[in-house]
């Protein structure tokens, strides 16, 4: 498959609220929410204001379509660690999923972020989706869990 990877330019930012719903993970058998639910105020944390100092932005491109996006900011979200390490949501377009398109975006993203000086990065992942065994595969280990959910870090 030919495909791109690029830093988002400033005039793409509207697209994501598509990505940040996309990264809503859904157990097999559950109903999608509504798109609605992405104004909800601990998911907004990730998009709002989009474009300040530690938010960073990788896109996947295919045929000029934006069809995956990961990116990285200081929040204050579910996989938060501390003010020093960024944290990290990575979506695709459901079409484009298990295609390796993800690992392949999330290992820019680690380069990406290991070039600016960062020494770690975060994220939170539902124990039951597919994801966790991409984000282990490239380096990260679990620090925190409760009944749902892991946090882990990747070192840089």
């Amino acid at each position: 498959m030919d495909y791109r990877i690029r830093e988002i330019r400033e005039n793409e930012h509207y697209i994501l609220s598509d990505f940040l719903y996309e990264a809503i993970f859904i157990p097999v058998g559950m109903e999608k929410p509504p798109k609605s639910i992405i104004e909800q105020p601990e998911l907004q944390v990730h998009i709002t204001d989009f474009g300040k100092v530690d938010d960073w932005c990788l896109v996947v491109e295919i045929k000029e379509k934006i069809v995956g996006a990961i990116g990285v900011r200081m929040m204050n979200d579910y996989g938060h660690i501390d003010d020093e390490i960024p944290s990290l949501a990575i979506s695709f377009y459901e079409e484009y999923r298990h295609l390796g398109l993800g690992t392949e975006l999330m290992k820019e993203m680690l380069q990406f972020l290991n070039d600016k000086g960062y020494k770690q990065v975060s994220l939170s992942v539902q124990k039951t989706n597919y994801a966790v065994n991409m984000y282990r595969k490239v380096g990260f280990q679990v620090v925190k869990e409760n009944e749902e959910e892991y946090i882990m870090i990747c070192q840089l």
